[in-house]
Formats: structure tokens, C-alpha cells, sequence
């Protein structure tokens, strides 16, 4: 039999790189805040709890993003879609460089947010739907590990450019990836699945109901009425009004849920619940690890760019590997069994003090391989419960919502770090969520909840 490698050809390596490269630069634009927190807090006179809030800006409009360019990709097409997520988020990475305070850097990260979700969804479901289905594990698996790549190379310019020019120069940087956009522009194919299902007059897709004239004014309202409430929550000014935005923004983004995944809304839900609990695992680490290295083992700034390097190349293997493994077992199988198997490894990454710096790398590298490096899974296993004509929104939708536990996590890491520490902080909350989502994979929760809402349907049709 053939290796699985020469059931590709020309066109969909040619695609797969390109995605590659950009979900690359997304992830070396991504980062950057994290890199350079303990800069902007001495610069800005912030506390660490309100600097952790600037790594939450771009969570509060990924939502958007991934609602609107998930659109316009089921609309027109998977690259287009693609090209302008690259231009909004390299864009926004550079105008950081030019923040005056505290505010004006707020703004300018949440519109990273809105280029990195619909990378996301446009890239993942670009290289999806360009691959064979045997090897979409291996799609999504290999292309997200361009992301950690993209933090290692962030890591590295830090070292270089922070210490000698300070952290502006390092945003600046960021507008590079415009002209990789203009380079996918002109050489790049349409997805073979969307160009034959959609592109070819295949129905209607989600951008039809988002833009249906009776939903199109509530939809405006809706956005408006969730964007404020996630400023408020997510910048600190929520006040005692806390629980009602956040009731808000449930119903919000049901509402959305319920027009762009039609009947399947329950699944897009329990998506959303699944991505949420991801992000509170995951993310701690990944926006605090640095902040940690610096103050807790007093690292300089040429360790914690070899440290990041460590965790980033493991995310990256860990990414492949589950690829490799997704397909010869199953997604959920293999998703399931990184997530626990990286329980070994949380404690003792947070145990050990700044003496330990070779057995600190080899813990990152291994804890990031099985932790977030098994996210790799998560396009395929959310990909692998919608229709292609509605796959591209309802992916970078829900797990954009989703990825709102990436806002939460660096605030309820600092908020647990102020009783316990940082170190101890970042283990536990990592454990816990890991348990969590587990569960959530491995009983395949939103399918399930999907069943029951069919079931009822039919019920429902029956006593009428």
C-alpha cells in the first residue's frame, strides 16, 4: 500500500503550506502580549490582574471574527476568507506597537481577535476540505502545529529585539504577514470540497440566514449588545451588573447559534461548552507561562525564550503525533488520551525551582505535547459535526465562543495565583479543566445533546 504521504498531490501540499504558513504567523502575532506582559505593566503602571486583561482583548471579539469570516467563507469561498483574516490580524499586531495607554493597546488587541478566529476556521477548513477524508486528522493535526512554531519564533525575537530596541519594535514586526496574503492571493486553489458542494450552486449557506432580511436588524443589535458586554466584563468594568452581561451573552450567542447551525443548534452549544473548558485548561499556562519563568524562577530573558522554545516544539510534535494517531485510532479516542495522560505531567512541570532549567524544558516540552498539542483534534471534531455549506461558520463560530475561556483563564489565573501562587496556580486549574474536558470528548457531549433535541423534535411532531 502506498504511504499515505503520495495520496496527496501537488495542489493540496501547495494548499496545506500555505495554511501552514499563515496559521504560523498567527500564532507569532498571537503571542506576543504574553511575551511582553511584565513590559507593559511597568509601562502602562498596571497590575498583573488588569495586564492579563490585555491577553483577554483578543477573546472578546473572536467571536465576530469567527462568526463573520466563517460567513464569508461558506459564502465566497475558503481562501478569501483566509487572505482577510491574515491582513486583520497582522494590521492589528502592528498598530499595538503604536498603543499610548492602556485603552488604545485594548482596541488594537481585539482586533487581532477577529484576523486570528477567522484564520482559525478559514485555515482548518481550507486544508479539511483540500485533503483526502482519511487524513483530515492529519490535516488539522499537522496545521496546528504551526502555531507553536509561531510562538517559538515569537520567543526568539523577544530575546533579540526586547532587550536592545524594547517591546514596540516586536509589534511592529507583526505586519509581515501581510504580504505572505498577497502572495496566497494569486497562487492559491479554492478547497475542492466547498468549490464542488457550494461553489458550484449548492444552497443556501450560513451567510444566507445571517443576512436574511427578517434576522439582519436583530443580528445588528444582537453583536452590539454582545460586544459591549464582553468589553465590560473582560476590561474589569462589569460591576455589580456581572451576572446579567454574562446572561446576555449566553443568549446572544445561542441566538446566533440557532441561525447558523439551524436544528443542529444544541450540538453548536455543547461545541461551545467543550472549546470553553479547552481554553480554561490550556490557556493559564500559555498566557502566564512567561510571566512565571520571569518572576517565580527569575528567569532572564534569553531563558524564557528557551523555555517557550521547549513548550512551543513540544505543542508542535504533540500537535503531529495526534494527527498520525487520530487517524489510525479515532479523534475522540486519541483527543481523550493526551488529555489524561498529560495529568502526569502537570505537577511537576510547576514543582521544581529555578535550578532545574534542562528538566524544566523537558517537562514543558512533554506537558505542552499532551495537552495542548492534542488540540490539534479539535477542527476534525468539530468540523466532523456540521455540513460543509455551513461547516465554516458554525466551526470558527463555536469554537471562537468557545475560545472565550482564553479570556477567562489568565484572570482566574491570577486571581487563584494571589491565595496559592502562581506556580501551584497554573498546575491545579490545569488538572481540573483537563478532567473536565475528558469527560466532555470523550461522551461526546454535543452529539448527544444533539440526539436529544431530535428526539424531541420528533415527540413533539407526533402529538401534533
Amino acid at each position: 500500500m502506498n504511504p499515505w504521504y503520495r495520496r496527496l498531490g501537488p495542489g493540496q501540499w501547495k494548499a496545506f503550506g500555505a495554511a501552514w504558513l499563515g496559521y504560523l504567523l498567527d500564532g507569532f502575532d498571537f503571542v506576543i502580549i504574553t511575551l511582553v506582559l511584565t513590559e507593559l505593566r511597568d509601562e502602562f503602571d498596571l497590575s498583573l490582574a488588569t495586564a492579563s486583561t490585555l491577553v483577554s482583548a483578543a477573546f472578546v471579539s473572536r467571536w465576530l471574527g469567527g462568526l463573520a469570516l466563517g460567513a464569508l467563507g461558506d459564502r465566497f469561498g475558503r481562501r478569501p476568507a483566509m487572505i482577510a483574516s491574515i491582513v486583520l490580524y497582522a494590521v492589528g499586531t502592528a498598530l499595538c506597537g503604536f498603543a499610548w495607554d492602556y485603552w488604545s493597546l485594548f482596541i488594537f488587541r481585539v482586533v487581532v481577535g477577529l484576523g486570528m478566529a477567522g484564520e482559525y476556521g478559514s485555515s482548518s477548513t481550507y486544508v479539511m476540505e483540500s485533503w483526502p477524508k482519511g487524513l483530515r486528522n492529519r490535516a488539522t493535526g499537522f496545521l496546528l502545529s504551526a502555531y507553536p512554531i509561531g510562538t517559538v519564533l515569537a520567543a526568539r525575537a523577544y530575546d533579540l529585539i526586547v532587550p536592545s530596541f524594547g517591546w514596540r519594535w516586536l509589534f511592529w514586526i507583526g505586519i509581515l504577514p501581510v504580504f505572505v496574503a498577497l502572495w496566497l492571493r494569486r497562487t492559491l486553489p479554492e478547497a475542492k470540497d466547498w468549490a464542488e458542494e457550494v461553489g458550484s450552486g449548492g444552497g443556501s449557506t450560513s451567510a444566507s440566514a445571517l443576512l436574511n432580511r427578517r434576522w439582519a436588524p436583530l443580528n445588528v443589535v444582537v453583536a452590539v449588545v454582545l460586544a459591549t458586554c464582553l468589553v465590560l466584563i473582560f476590561s474589569g468594568h462589569a460591576g455589580s451588573l456581572y451576572p446579567l452581561y454574562i446572561a446576555l451573552c449566553v443568549v446572544g450567542f445561542v441566538v446566533f447559534g440557532v441561525q447558523i447551525s439551524g436544528r443542529a443548534w444544541p450540538v453548536a452549544v455543547g461545541l461551545m461548552l467543550t472549546v470553553f473548558c479547552a481554553f480554561l485548561y490550556s490557556w493559564p499556562i500559555q498566557s502566564l507561562l512567561p510571566t512565571y519563568l520571569k518572576t517565580e524562577l527569575h528567569y532572564n530573558a534569553g531563558q524564557v525564550a528557551n523555555a517557550l522554545t521547549w513548550a512551543g516544539l513540544g505543542y508542535a510534535a504533540g500537535s503531529c503525533l495526534a494527527g498520525v494517531v487520530g487517524d489510525r485510532f479515532g479523534t475522540r479516542a486519541t483527543y481523550v488520551g493526551g488529555l489524561l495522560l498529560s495529568l502526569v505531567f502537570v505537577f511537576p512541570a510547576f514543582a521544581l525551582g529555578s535550578g532545574s532549567i534542562v528538566l524544566v524544558w523537558l517537562l514543558l516540552f512533554v506537558l505542552q505535547g499532551t495537552s495542548s498539542g492534542i488540540s490539534g483534534l479539535l477542527p476534525k471534531y468539530i468540523g466532523d459535526h456540521f455540513p460543509t455549506r455551513l461547516r465554516a461558520a458554525s466551526l470558527g463560530f463555536t469554537y471562537n465562543v468557545g475560545a472565550l475561556g482564553g479570556a477567562v483563564a489568565p484572570l482566574l489565573g491570577a486571581q487563584v495565583a494571589g491565595h496559592i501562587g502562581l506556580g501551584p496556580a497554573l498546575g491545579w486549574l490545569a488538572a481540573g479543566l483537563t478532567v473536565l474536558t475528558a469527560v466532555l470528548v470523550g461522551f461526546d457531549v454535543p452529539a448527544r445533546l444533539g440526539r436529544v433535541g431530535r428526539l424531541r423534535r420528533r415527540e413533539g411532531a407526533e402529538v401534533g
